[in-house]
């Protein structure tokens, strides 16, 4: 008697297969914004944790309150036009605000690597555009994500930069042009919701960073 496969028996490994080919299959439907804003999100948290672990606190440096470890955001000839960012703590020279190669903090995962996508008017190590490139192609969300503009509203300045201090509390501003820690007249500590958007014309996502904690969250 000849042996063969029942209907139910091929029913079974046609849903089987199924099964295993929703699950082990890469997706196609891909929201590359929203990728965006997790890796943003993951490298703002990166940032807060430098800050916190890292405390620039000199007693014999009166501006070491400058120092502070930040993210920045670019969109120059050094970036290709496209909007990027960079991770940073303004120790170079008179901290001016502007991002110095050694100043950049190393990729965790690739000490080789620069955590910057490309920082206007900077060396040839942060100019993507550059084959002497020596910081990290994702960080430049133009290039890698279609990111068209980013945007810093609510309780942050519109200088598109965050830094944080020793206790992971959001700073708003540029700090080469604070004159004490917390520079009150100014309001450089974050007192309400920053809402920092990315957008690549068509979708955008929200990243809300809370005062006082810090404690970041992509909206909706």
């Amino acid at each position: 008697m000849r042996k063969a496969f029942t209907m139910l028996e091929l029913v079974f490994v046609i849903v089987v297969a199924g099964i295993l080919a929703a699950v082990i299959l890469p997706r196609t439907d891909t929201n590359p914004v929203r990728e965006a804003a997790i890796q943003l999100l993951s490298h703002m948290r990166y940032t807060q944790h430098l800050a916190m672990v890292d405390d620039k606190f000199d007693a014999n440096n009166n501006k070491w309150f400058k120092e502070r470890w930040q993210l920045i955001f670019s969109n120059g000839a050094e970036t290709d036009y496209q909007e990027a960012y960079s991770i940073f703590a303004d120790t170079a020279g008179t901290s001016t605000g502007n991002v110095n190669p050694s100043e950049v903090a190393l990729n965790p995962s690739n000490s080789n690597e620069l955590m910057s996508g490309g920082f206007s008017g900077a060396a040839n190590s942060l100019d993507i555009t550059h084959n002497d490139f020596s910081g990290m192609a994702k960080l430049n969300l133009g290039r890698s994500y279609g990111i068209t503009s980013v945007t810093f509203t609510g309780g942050c300045s519109t200088a598109r930069r965050l830094a944080f201090d020793h206790l992971g509390r959001p700073i708003q501003g540029s700090l080469d042009s604070t004159t004490s820690a917390y520079h009150t007249t100014s309001q450089r500590l974050v007192v309400s919701d920053c809402n920092i958007t990315i957008s690549n014309g068509t979708n955008s996502e929200s990243i809300i960073v809370t005062p006082e904690t810090g404690y970041a969250y992509i909206s909706g």
